[in-house]
């Protein structure tokens, strides 16, 4: 059940970037044609930029028409008129002072009684330096409620994101600052949940006794395109990895919660990392693979290698693949190895998470048990959205062989109903106060710790843990080969054995 949405204004701090843009304004519009956001709210941009009020509400009207098809004219119009816009340098005291007059003259025109989100769509070298001041020129300092919302990346490694931390904290309780992750706000990560522990069928065989195997996959097609000067900074690993990778790790391992209530299933997920095995540099260099693209072929056209994209460094040790062998130390999941990939320029754009069902008597069948493929369960995150279970059964006819059927539910197929953006139900959960799918800080803490491993060991060693593939494939031959050492392979995404039936 969706409830309406409080009276609140909403501080948009990057409000001209392509975020906010692409993202922001169309997921507030959903909200508010869907009747969640009534007409007692105000939304206030700030850049850097010369705008006018006016300017700024063409522009979110672009936005919604560009990124809604289907949107109502007028309906956008009215939901543009509570846009306000100020140029704020965000380093000058006096520049928040300008946004506490805007905000107060708000709250009275639009009855949102103090209730105030900011949300830094900023570079994340402003990330403690607004909430700071936003603090300490009064701004927060009303009768209603006060939260922030930062985008990734929360830090660069450990010691920054702690130093970031004390910073935010001095001036938010931890309860009010929300650290998004999109992933979790799609649709059929939060029904890793629902799929688990609403079915009997599932959670009963949910460990190391009846699981073989876990593979989760984020593929991209799409290059570094204009985001060198940030990828090269961060990388596959700290780009994908520290953040979307293992929080679907936790979302798939994690043991059921005591009630469904945002604290319980928190306390589940960081047990999870504090249970995932920490390599040290040997067992690095064993059980992660990085690699960068090369040139190669994407819908018949030849795209360039990394190094040879604008603003890469051409001595560019930066991967744009990881793949990596975790380990769960629990009671759960001992034995059980959980297979992670994500990476640009690959055959398809496929989120997917797979879970591979131990061998049945297959000898019963045929003496040729190989060729018969396991149960599996499949959970398609993206572009698809749904499940579909792999299961055996006898073909037609006077024969011993078993063909696999897969027993399929497409979410988007559902009559007149496609699953909210990830950010709307995310900026919904914001104004709710729900932080269920946000991260806390010891998930943040734990999980750069274990990062921080890798990226050490990749340090001491740059060129020995480098490899590459050729764009247009699914990765390179050193993360094939870690599987197969286990008797395993990648399986394909659906949408990829779609494509070439």
């Amino acid at each position: 059940m969706i409830h309406s949405i409080p009276n609140a204004s909403i501080v948009i701090f990057g409000a001209t970037g392509d975020l906010a843009h692409r993202k922001l304004f169309p997921a507030l519009y959903q909200l508010y044609q869907k009747g969640h956001m009534k007409e007692n709210f105000s939304v206030v941009g700030v850049s850097r930029k010369e705008y006018s009020h006016e300017e700024f509400q063409k522009d979110v009207y672009g936005a919604i028409e560009e990124h809604t098809p289907g949107a109502e004219t007028e309906k956008i119009k009215k939901f543009a008129s509570h846009f306000y816009y100020l140029k704020m340098d965000v380093t000058s005291e006096k520049s928040y002072h300008d946004l506490e007059e805007l905000l107060n003259s708000l709250d009275r025109d639009y009855s949102t009684n103090g209730n105030r989100l900011y949300y830094l769509a900023m570079a994340p070298s402003f990330f403690g330096t607004i909430p700071t001041f936003l603090k300490s020129e009064g701004i927060t300092n009303t009768e209603g409620w006060q939260r922030i919302v930062i985008e990734k990346p929360f830090g660069h490694d450990l010691p920054s994101a702690t130093e970031l931390n004390k910073e935010i904290q001095q001036s938010f309780n931890e309860n009010d600052i929300y650290r998004i992750d999109h992933y979790l706000g799609k649709e059929m990560v939060q029904n890793i949940q629902v799929i688990r522990f609403g079915n009997a069928i599932f959670e009963s065989i949910w460990n190391n006794k009846y699981i073989d195997s876990v593979q989760i996959t984020s593929s991209e097609t799409l290059g570094v395109e204009d985001r060198a000067p940030y990828y090269e900074k961060s990388g596959a690993l700290l780009d994908m990895v520290q953040n979307h990778m293992l929080q679907m790790v936790m979302m798939v391992a994690m043991e059921p919660p005591g009630e469904l209530k945002p604290e319980h299933i928190r306390d589940e997920k960081v047990k999870v990392l504090r249970s995932l095995r920490f390599f040290n540099e040997e067992e690095v260099q064993k059980n992660v693979v990085r690699a960068q693209y090369g040139e190669g072929k994407m819908k018949g056209e030849t795209v360039p290698a990394y190094l040879n994209e604008d603003k890469v460094d051409p001595e560019s040790k930066t991967e744009t693949f990881v793949a990596a062998k975790l380990f769960i130390d629990n009671f759960r999941w001992t034995g059980v190895p959980f297979y992670i990939r994500t990476g640009k320029r690959m055959a398809v754009k496929s989120t997917e998470i797979v879970i591979q069902f131990k061998q049945g008597p297959m000898a019963l069948y045929h003496a040729n048990k190989e060729q018969y493929q396991p149960n599996l369960l499949r959970i398609h995150i993206q572009p698809d959205e749904g499940v579909s279970l792999t299961l055996n059964a006898k073909p037609k006819g006077d024969t011993s062989d078993l063909l696999p059927i897969d027993m399929s539910y497409n979410n988007q197929a559902t009559a007149d109903m496609n699953s909210p953006e990830a950010y709307e139900k995310l900026i919904h959960d914001c104004l709710l106060g729900k932080s269920t799918y946000f991260t806390r800080w010891d998930e943040v803490a734990l999980s750069w710790e274990f990062i921080d491993r890798i990226t050490s060991a990749w340090h001491n060693n740059p060129d020995a843990s480098l490899t590459h593939y050729e764009s247009g494939s699914m990765g390179p031959v050193e993360a094939d080969e870690m599987l197969q050492r286990d008797g395993h392979s990648w399986w394909e995404p659906t949408n990829l054995r779609k494509d070439c039936d």
